[in-house]
């Protein structure tokens, strides 16, 4: 898809008509209309519906917009930005399916910089991103996942699994439950914790947000253990009794014949030592 055709989609978009883009482009409206039929042949979806009142976005065209801005800032970046920044340094795109391991994901580009130096680094979670085609399709260069993928795209190595402990704020009344969604080991485990709280359930998809919340408010939630360690001994939080701690599975997933896989492991395996 060529990307005077994002530009295009996007100008209809702001100035609401076809012959208002072709103005601020400084093309004919023929061709603004070329182009944009190009992404509706792309994508099998209309982008506009022209009536009366003008021209506005389909339902598609809504959803489509968010992607087609960031595929044009990602290009302005890397035409422009990226060649100057990117001399002598070593480009690493990790993700991670649950949100558990964002603070792991830091931890590990924090590492793999001190071993390579300066790096053009980029840190993603994403419940719904399907992590391992991510990996195949060269979007993340390696990824955390808590199921041993299938794809024979792509290589995996079984780490240490994560704990999660069941903590709350000490003294809290009405305490609110905190569900961070980490697929169907945890939500066994949710049903159980969650009848002990007569107060409501918070759905938060950020693990350090959640954490931040029931400090801030009270409440009580699974979170790794390594990251309440500090403050369980702090008595800032405190384990629920009678609870069970929650194993979850991760693997490191990578493409086949990966040249930073095991710089990645032997930086993964470190951190998980040391926490």
């Amino acid at each position: 898809m060529q990307l005077k055709a994002i530009e295009t989609f996007l100008c209809v978009a702001e100035t609401g008509g076809f012959h208002a883009a072709a103005r601020k482009l400084n093309v004919t409206q023929t061709a603004v209309s070329a182009r944009i039929r190009l992404i509706e042949e792309e994508t099998s979806r209309p982008l506009f519906t022209r009536g009366a009142g003008g021209t506005s976005l389909t339902e598609f065209g809504r959803q489509f917009r968010p992607y087609a801005e960031q595929m044009l800032s990602l290009w302005s970046f890397a035409s422009r930005d990226l060649p100057a920044q990117a001399q002598n340094r070593v480009a690493l795109r990790l993700g991670a399916q649950l949100s558990i391991w964002d603070p792991l994901l830091v931890d590990l580009g924090v590492q793999f910089e001190q071993r390579h130096g300066q790096l053009l680094l980029t840190l993603n979670y994403d419940h719904d991103l399907n992590m391992v085609d991510a990996v195949a399709t060269h979007v993340l260069d390696a990824a955390l996942t808590p199921e041993q993928p299938s794809d024979p795209r792509v290589q995996s190595h079984e780490l240490t699994p994560e704990r999660l402990t069941l903590v709350g704020t000490p003294d809290t009344e009405d305490p609110v439950f905190v569900n961070l969604e980490l697929g169907e080991v945890y939500q066994d485990h949710v049903r159980t914790a969650a009848r002990q709280v007569l107060g409501q359930t918070v759905f938060l998809g950020n693990c350090m947000m959640a954490l931040r919340y029931i400090l801030r408010r009270g409440g009580i939630g699974f979170f790794p253990t390594y990251l309440v360690r500090d403050y369980l001994s702090d008595g800032e939080l405190r384990r629920v009794s009678g609870s069970r701690d929650l194993v979850l599975p991760l693997y490191l997933v990578t493409r086949r014949g990966s040249t930073a896989f095991d710089d990645i492991l032997t930086c993964l395996t470190e951190l998980r030592l040391a926490g």
